[in-house]
């Protein structure tokens, strides 16, 4: 592969980093040349939280280049329109937990809150395919990167990347009950 670029976006205390490090650890389980960053800003406080992965053999900077990312992870609504308005290119894709953490301005009165039509609408404009994801049952919501990372693994988003490898990067990253229940949700995902 000569390129293929990962842009994640979420607030604070979602599970982005992990998020991360499975997709960074499941590429190189792969075989893939792979390079990634994060951007933590306010996470303590439920600020965005973004990470850029890039993999492929032409790849020598880890930051994605703006409207040039293959898939968008997003683990928030409001961040799913951010990450697709600032990162996608044309064609990409778009995974996104469907729930919502209010931002300030919403709060404030002061901005409209992002509906799922915006999104949709933005994707039509920018031809990225969709794929919302929303689990009613999810008892643990620190748990949503898991069901997002089943839904990119069951739709081969990322290129050689298999099954296999995700269930072996998160084998490297857990151990013990928090394996276990994420395997367990993973494998029900899938």
């Amino acid at each position: 592969m000569d390129e293929f670029n990962a842009y994640l976006i979420g607030v604070g205390g979602q599970g982005i980093g992990l998020l991360s490090e499975v997709l960074i650890r499941a590429a190189d389980h792969a075989g893939l040349r792979v390079k990634g960053v994060d951007t933590h800003g306010l996470a303590q406080r439920g600020g965005t939280v973004i990470s850029h992965l890039r993999m492929g053999d032409r790849v020598s900077s880890p930051m994605v280049p703006r409207g040039k990312a293959d898939l968008v992870v997003a683990l928030e609504r409001n961040e799913a329109l951010r990450g697709v308005n600032t990162a996608s290119k044309k064609g990409g894709a778009l995974v996104y937990y469907d729930t919502v953490w209010q931002p300030l301005g919403v709060r404030l009165g002061h901005t409209e809150p992002v509906g799922e039509d915006h999104i949709g609408a933005l994707c039509r404009q920018k031809d990225v395919r969709l794929y919302k994801v929303y689990d009613p049952e999810l008892v643990e919501p620190r748990m949503q990167n898991i069901v997002v990372l089943a839904t990119v693994a069951k739709h081969g988003l990322i290129p050689t990347v298999l099954d296999i490898h995700y269930r072996r990067a998160m084998a490297d990253l857990m151990q013990g009950n928090m394996l276990t229940k994420n395997m367990a949700l993973f494998d029900a995902k899938i």
